[in-house]
């Protein structure tokens, strides 16, 4: 087997990734988890009814733009045994659904069917990005992953945070810390700590507005989403207090929606910061002219780009003009004054970095 060092030296000498030493550090966890899989299979294989205890996963953490994703890519593409990679709210999404139809099918414990399902597909389930910030996924995550190490699951996650601050402040969070116990137990928790935010290097000095002819302006905006994410796109639906909101084109921390997506639906605060929890860099594209015509559509404009703001969300966006002329007339144009400024802040190449933990 050859181990995740050499694939990462082979990338680094044939100039596909820059050399970090923080990137470096953690490879030798990931062949760990490699080398576990790859073990002969009890008698029985793995798949029969008494499950072998999962090789300890890995809960690697950190500042946004280290290159989490890209190495959690490199080591599931290396991975010979059952595997899923996918972004953890999708699958919370997929487990709720499943919960739903078995609630439908008259089963009492709506969730031990789905949990023996996922555990029947795979060994190894590789999160993007777990965090926590439904009280309908923090009620039943606790039970949901030791199901799956039970059945001899491995996990490995990437997160923005350390296990303890995971649904921080949520309700009833007191219900919720047994989980960060179990994280802690089935898993090595891994800080990745590096100077070098790679996805703001990619934008730095990269024109971020656009007003342009709608065709052009959309080219630009895919072409930049194909360089962020480097491969296909799914949609992502991320729940909050029970309605489902839904990013049309997500991987690895990056989002692309349409004014209309975001702002033409009934969307509130609690939606905005969902949205802003949940990514990293957003693409937005076709912001009309704003007023009186829209002024409801300009509301919930002006909220997203605050919540946007305060986490710190990078924005590349497509729009009708620039910022301090998108909302001339009608009620509003003198709140959206500090929208405008914050647009206009936004573009500077140095906005959102972020400084390592």
């Amino acid at each position: 087997m050859t181990s995740m060092q050499d694939i990462y030296a082979a990338l680094v000498a044939s100039g596909d990734l820059t050399p970090d030493p923080a990137q470096e550090a953690v490879l030798p966890e990931f062949d760990r988890v490699r080398e576990g899989l790859a073990a002969p299979a009890p008698k029985g294989g793995w798949f029969r009814k008494a499950k072998p205890d999962p090789v300890r996963g890995l809960y690697l953490w950190g500042g946004v733009g280290r290159g989490k994703s890209m190495l959690m890519d490199l080591f599931v593409d290396h991975v010979d045994q059952p595997a899923r990679r996918v972004h953890f709210h999708a699958f919370m999404q997929e487990i709720h659904a499943g919960m739903h139809q078995a609630r439908q099918d008259g089963v009492d414990d709506a969730l031990a069917p789905v949990a023996a399902k996922v555990a029947e597909e795979v060994r190894l389930l590789a999160f993007d990005e777990m965090q926590i910030t439904d009280i309908t996924d923090a009620m039943i995550v606790g039970r949901l992953f030791e199901m799956l190490f039970a059945a001899g699951v491995t996990v490995v996650t990437t997160s923005n945070r350390v296990p303890d601050d995971l649904y921080k402040d949520g309700l009833n969070r007191q219900l919720f810390l047994p989980f960060i116990d179990i994280l802690k137990e089935k898993m090595v928790v891994w800080e990745m700590v590096s100077p070098t935010d790679y996805r703001q290097n990619r934008l730095s000095g990269q024109q971020v507005y656009f007003v342009q002819a709608r065709g052009e302006a959309r080219e630009q905006m895919r072409s930049i989403f194909d360089d962020l994410t480097g491969g296909a796109a799914s949609p992502l639906t991320i729940t909050v207090k029970g309605r489902e909101v839904e990013i049309p084109a997500f991987r690895n921390g990056v989002g692309r929606a349409t004014f209309f997506d975001l702002c033409g639906k009934m969307l509130g605060p609690g939606d905005y910061l969902a949205i802003a929890e949940a990514l990293k860099v957003l693409v937005l594209e076709d912001i009309p002219n704003l007023s009186r015509s829209n002024f409801n559509e300009a509301k919930r404009f002006v909220t997203l780009i605050d919540a946007l703001y305060e986490a710190k969300v990078r924005l590349i966006c497509s729009a009708a003009a620039e910022p301090e002329m998108l909302y001339l007339e009608g009620e509003g144009t003198f709140e959206f004054e500090r929208t405008a400024s914050r647009l206009r802040e936004m573009q500077d190449a140095d906005w959102g970095k972020t400084e390592s933990v």
